[in-house]
């Protein structure tokens, strides 16, 4: 029996990256994923190469700043496939700027796809996973949500948010059934680096590499799995070693 028979997971930014790696595994050890994204084709296309592998899988457009479109979405999952036992809220932009010239736009748009999104997830997905009497939220935080870098203002403010918001909700539903925990990634190989000097980041890195999406999804597997029943409110810091220094 595999580890997600019989669940139901919904994965935003599922279309790439950290998204993608999670719901490609959690489909191959038998749960039925709904994939949310803004970027259609490539959300279509993970999810008809799931089904094509003989997992069970379907795309959901989702502007996971809209809080009605996370109630559709929710609505949607549990219409198609009967209930939601799991939510991996991954979906994140960064900003690369120091302070000085970051403008307010950026600190929105940034605040709002990477810790407002996390709120409203939650919020909208939160009486369907108290009615699963397994319900699992794994917010993907990052190391910047624990440490500072210079620069970066608002991913790392809003990192930061996601890191306690996930702690306070772990206390709110630890007798709803509901367990609630995060993952801080640290460099991590996916688009969200863009143009980044990937020799710079790898340098940075104690292990001298970056780390690979399917790496992440491992542990946002576990940590959605009963295998870790006992686990609500913690951080799961995965960085090759640089919070350590």
């Amino acid at each position: 029996m595999a580890r997600f028979d019989g669940q139901v997971a919904l994965v935003t930014g599922g279309a790439s990256g950290i998204g993608k790696a999670t719901a490609v595994l959690m489909a191959a050890e038998g749960a039925s994923v709904v994939i949310a994204d803004v970027q259609d084709d490539a959300g279509a296309a993970v999810a008809a190469d799931i089904e094509q592998a003989g997992g069970t899988a379907a795309y959901v457009h989702l502007d996971v700043t809209d809080e009605q479109g996370w109630t559709d979405a929710v609505a949607s999952t549990i219409e198609r496939f009967g209930g939601l036992d799991i939510l991996v809220n991954n979906a994140g932009i960064g900003d690369t700027e120091p302070l000085e010239v970051t403008t307010i736009d950026t600190w929105n748009k940034v605040v709002a796809v990477t810790q407002t999104s996390v709120f409203l997830g939650m919020k909208a997905a939160g009486e369907a996973l108290k009615q699963s009497g397994r319900g699992s939220v794994v917010n993907v935080s990052s190391m910047y949500g624990i440490v500072g870098s210079g620069v970066s203002p608002a991913y790392h403010a809003a990192k930061g948010a996601v890191r306690l918001l996930t702690k306070t909700t772990a206390l709110g539903w630890a007798k709803e059934g509901v367990r609630v925990n995060s993952v801080h990634p640290g460099y991590i190989d996916t688009p969200i680096l863009g143009d980044t000097d990937r020799e710079m980041l790898i340098g940075a890195t104690p292990m001298g590499r970056l780390g690979r999406p399917e790496e992440i999804a491992s542990t946002i597997a576990f940590l959605a799995s009963d295998e870790a029943g006992f686990a609500t409110g913690a951080e799961f810091v995965i960085d090759g070693g640089y919070t350590a220094g």
